[in-house]
This record gives structure tokens, C-alpha cells and sequence, in this order.
């Protein structure tokens, strides 16, 4: 699904991740962190914009970043994104309907793993979500 809703909004995808990278993590739940970050990051992306996967090796861990050109958010939503008690579900640019489910069950994902996740965004400017994983040694 996210595949063909990035073609019919023009998205472009670029994948700057380091070959050859290794994390200690479950690959399912790995592959579901990104396929949930990237469809979010699609959704709220304008037509014609762009999403970037990158890495940023740190001394023991990895930071994988999915940042996009989307319209953002303010400090309010973000600051509610990733607590249980909060409800947030946004239509995106193209009226797409969500649960606000997705970014809880990577946050359990990440966590489980020993990482973190958080976002850092700007109203109108787009967003980057960051989490991190231990690198294999």
C-alpha cells in the first residue's frame, strides 16, 4: 500500500542507509518500525515531496531517521504522539484515515529492543522520526 501511495502523490523515496549495516533486532519487528514510520511519513507528505531513510552510527548504537517534507507538526502533538493516554489521529494531506495506533507499536518495538524513538518536527516544515538500536559488535 505504501508503495503505490507514494506513486500516485509523486513521492520520492531515497534510502541512504550504510551497506552492510548490522543491529541486533527482530527483523519482523524491524521491517514494521520502518514500514509504519515510512507509511506516516508518506500520508503526510504533500504531492511531489520527498521521505529520506537515513543512518547515523553512534558508539554503541544506530539512529535510523525517517525524515520527511510533510506538513509537521507542532510541540502540543508532539509531545502526545507516543503516550497511550492520548488519542492523536490526523487525516493526512489526502484525506488518509489512521488509528494513532501505529506509532505506539513502534514505540513497544523500539523499547523491547533497548532503543528509543522520538520526533522532532516543525508546523509547515516536515518531520523527522529517530530511533535508535544496539549495533551488532
Amino acid at each position: 500500500m505504501s508503495a503505490n501511495l507514494a506513486k500516485e502523490k509523486n513521492i520520492t523515496i531515497n534510502s541512504k542507509i550504510s551497506k552492510g549495516l548490522m543491529v541486533f533486532a527482530d527483523k519482523n519487528m524491524l521491517q514494521t518500525i520502518l514500514r509504519n514510520l515510512t507509511t506516516n511519513a508518506i500520508k503526510f507528505t504533500h504531492k511531489n515531496g520527498s521521505i529520506t531513510i537515513l543512518d547515523a552510527q553512534q558508539e554503541n548504537e544506530i539512529m535510523i531517521t525517517v525524515s520527511d517534507t510533510g506538513v509537521g507538526m507542532g510541540v502540543k502533538t508532539t509531545n502526545q504522539l507516543f503516550k497511550i493516554s492520548e488519542k492523536v489521529s490526523t487525516p493526512g494531506t489526502e484525506k488518509e484515515k489512521g488509528t494513532g495506533f501505529g506509532l505506539l507499536l513502534c514505540k513497544e518495538f523500539v523499547e523491547k529492543h533497548g532503543g528509543r524513538i522520538w520526533v522532532e518536527s516543525e508546523l509547515g516544515k516536515g518531520s523527522d522520526f529517530k530511533f535508535t538500536l544496539p549495533i551488532i559488535s
